[in-house]
């Protein structure tokens, strides 16, 4: 079973012979409120009579709470040292590019 990600290069450390690399998983998030995010799980949990009756309290409760984004995915780091050699030979990366990487079993 074989994952390739994407991955963006975050940070280069050139040691002279040796390359550190740091990455992080090239995801696409959209910031959501935590508002939102009680809203939305209300609504799940409610049929939709209570729901009408319901959701303007909610969102009069809510409206005062300031609005908190939050960021509903967690990244994948990788470390990677390499030979400068090997660094060349994959085209000498650079800060922000994207690199694919398979991860295998």
């Amino acid at each position: 079973m074989a994952d390739i990600t994407k991955y963006i290069v975050q940070q280069i450390i050139d040691s002279g012979n040796v390359i550190q690399m740091a990455l992080a998983e090239d995801v696409q998030t959209e910031p959501i409120s935590q508002k939102q995010m009680i809203l939305d799980s209300v609504a799940k949990k409610l049929d939709p009579e209570l729901r009408e009756q319901v959701q303007p309290l909610l969102e009069a409760i809510l409206g005062a709470q300031p609005t908190v984004k939050i960021k509903t995915y967690d990244q994948t780091t990788i470390s990677i040292t390499m030979p400068k050699v090997r660094y060349e030979r994959l085209g000498r990366p650079q800060v922000g590019e994207v690199l694919e990487i398979t991860l295998k079993k």
